[in-house]
């Protein structure tokens, strides 16, 4: 049968009839959201009319019963499409109207929320990963409570060197005193150690991360700070390949047209040292207030291994040679953004670390 013939038929119907005609009247009438719920419950919920009389089918003899679920089932089916697309309709009616009252646009973007950005020491320390790994190198980690075998002893530091001194160093008390050289590690160099002990040559590594050391903090010193440090061991290398590494390093970070120059220096740890420098970028080379008018900034101190390190960990001097360099990754950050303070890396200011 059509929904026309349904109709008919329930229509003609004293008890169905009559419930559809007060639905359909009461559905016309209905002017809110509130009245459709109304209806609902007069004709659908548990006591409305229509659930009574469908509850009372069963009570029907057997030959009515079939025609009276048919014609009640679809007065139910037809009664929750009504509701449903009328409190639609209502719905849109009331949600057009407050929008008119209240004018608002909500076609207007939203606000856009605010993100982070990678901090500046994480980008430069990154940017020195990068530079190195592209060269063959492996970036390898270490402990930052360390032992002075490892941060003074076997660099070949010897035992009255000032570096050693409560003044310098971080000691940790270890409890009940079962230790009494324990401390912050200096540099990152003890990691070379520990990599050197259980890794044959060859080896090209970096070693990035935190170092501590007794400074007063001012404008190019901090008790914390971040290193990264380079190691080289194979056969036959020279003090050549150092400087090509350090100038094609030194070129990369701060500018091809940069200029590298190496000056005489002692580190414990190498024999000959050295520390390296490249052109002001300010003055480009002529001197200036930054450079202290030299038209040079120092980046990193280097040099080659001292044999008696390569004895600690087992290595022959005599077969192998290798060079090593490390550097102030704030140190690096200030010379190439020209930032003016150190302690503004650590200060947390969004004026600063949204500018990189």
């Amino acid at each position: 049968m059509t929904e026309d013939e349904l109709r008919e038929e329930i229509s003609a119907d004293p008890e169905l009839g009559t419930i559809y005609r007060e639905a359909s009247i009461a559905l016309e009438n209905a002017a809110d959201s509130s009245a459709i719920e109304s209806v609902r419950v007069d004709f659908l919920g548990r006591k409305g009319s229509l659930s009574a009389l469908l509850q009372g089918i069963k009570e029907l003899p057997q030959d009515e019963r079939r025609r009276a679920g048919r014609l009640g089932n679809y007065l139910k089916s037809w009664l929750e499409r009504s509701l449903e697309e009328k409190g639609n309709k209502l719905r849109r009616q009331e949600l057009e109207s407050t929008l008119s009252q209240q004018r608002l646009d909500i076609t207007l973007p939203g606000r856009s929320m605010p993100y982070g950005t990678r901090h500046l020491l994480s980008r430069i320390i990154e940017e020195i990963e990068d530079i190195f790994i592209g060269m063959g190198y492996r970036v390898v980690e270490g402990p930052e409570v360390e032992l002075d075998y490892y941060n003074f002893e076997a660099l070949n530091t010897p035992e009255w060197h000032p570096s050693k001194s409560l003044s310098d160093t971080f000691y940790v008390d270890m409890p009940g005193g079962e230790y009494d050289d324990v401390l912050l590690r200096t540099q990152t160099s003890p990691v070379q150690i520990r990599v050197m002990e259980t890794t044959p040559p060859p080896l090209y590594v970096i070693s990035p991360g935190k170092a501590y050391r007794h400074d007063v903090p001012d404008a190019t010193h901090s008790p914390m700070f971040h290193q990264v440090e380079g190691l080289a061991v194979d056969e036959d290398i020279t003090l050549g390949d150092l400087k090509g590494t350090l100038e094609h390093f030194a070129k990369r970070m701060f500018g091809e047209d940069r200029s590298v120059r190496f000056r005489p220096h002692f580190f414990p740890f190498t024999e000959p040292s050295a520390e390296v420098d490249v052109s002001c970028n300010i003055c480009g080379g002529t001197g200036c207030r930054v450079c202290k008018g030299t038209g040079w900034l120092e980046i990193l101190g280097a040099g080659m291994v001292d044999p008696n390190v390569f004895e600690y960990v087992g290595y022959d001097p005599e077969a192998i040679s290798g060079f090593a360099f490390g550097m102030g990754v704030e140190r690096i950050a200030l010379l190439k953004y020209g930032v003016p303070d150190i302690r503004y890396f650590f200060d947390n200011d969004l004026r600063l670390l949204g500018q990189y």
